[in-house]
């Protein structure tokens, strides 16, 4: 496995609209789950800083249990990622989907009579949280190891940065410039349409649609003929 995809590649339109998911995600657990992420652990870390600190609207347990299954998430992926090398990319792929997918329509049922504006029932909150942090983790041990310059599908700092700092007006050859837009477009426009379905119905209705369009997406992907080469 390499850095460099060939220019058929199905992957970076499959990472464009995993993208999208992790805006669907972040909707979830920020907006629905009470300010926690579980597509991104930098948040978490902050925002676990501002709990110990003793800051008001901050709690510990959802960014300990956040952190923790998105470990736990990425460790089994990089095991299973190990035990996979050799084998079709095709066969990874839909095996990464499927977990994920699973996670995240589990989710969606636990989802089901929770409610949103106060937070019941409670032990709700920590099963979704583990469960998205779970699938989140595992994503993106996934995307680690398939090394696709620019779509990490879940982090945008490097992206933004590299899009200024290789910019012509700073000099360089704009690199990479649609793929970098388009991460940013698909993160923005998850988040976008996730609001929307947590703000207006809940949670169950954008975990069930992130949990079909990471299946649906890599299905399609691995129909492609460069999905059975080796990992």
């Amino acid at each position: 496995m390499t850095a460099d995809k060939p220019a058929t590649s199905p992957l970076p339109w499959l990472l464009l609209l995993l993208s999208v998911t992790t805006g669907l995600v972040d909707a979830i657990s920020v907006l629905g789950l009470g300010k926690v992420f579980t597509a991104n652990m930098t948040g978490n870390v902050v925002f676990l800083g501002f709990a110990a600190s003793g800051a008001p609207g901050f709690k510990i347990a959802p960014y300990v249990f956040a952190i923790a299954s998105f470990m736990v998430g990425a460790l089994i992926a990089g095991r299973v990622g190990k035990r996979h090398a050799g084998s079709p990319l095709r066969r990874w792929l839909l095996i990464a989907a499927s977990v994920e997918a699973s996670l995240l329509w589990i989710a969606a049922g636990v989802a089901v009579g929770f409610d949103v504006a106060t937070q019941t029932p409670g032990t709700s909150v920590y099963i979704i949280i583990t469960l998205t942090g779970l699938a989140m983790g595992f994503r993106n041990a996934t995307i680690r190891q398939l090394k696709v310059p620019d779509l990490t599908t879940t982090v945008l700092t490097l992206t933004i940065t590299g899009l200024a700092a290789d910019s012509s007006a700073a000099g360089g050859s704009n690199p990479n410039w649609a793929r970098r837009i388009g991460s940013v477009t698909a993160i923005f426009l998850g988040a976008a349409i996730g609001a929307y379905l947590v703000t207006h119905g809940g949670l169950v209705a954008p975990l069930i649609l992130a949990g079909g369009l990471i299946f649906a997406g890599t299905l399609a992907c691995t129909l492609h003929p460069a999905a059975g080469k080796p990992l």
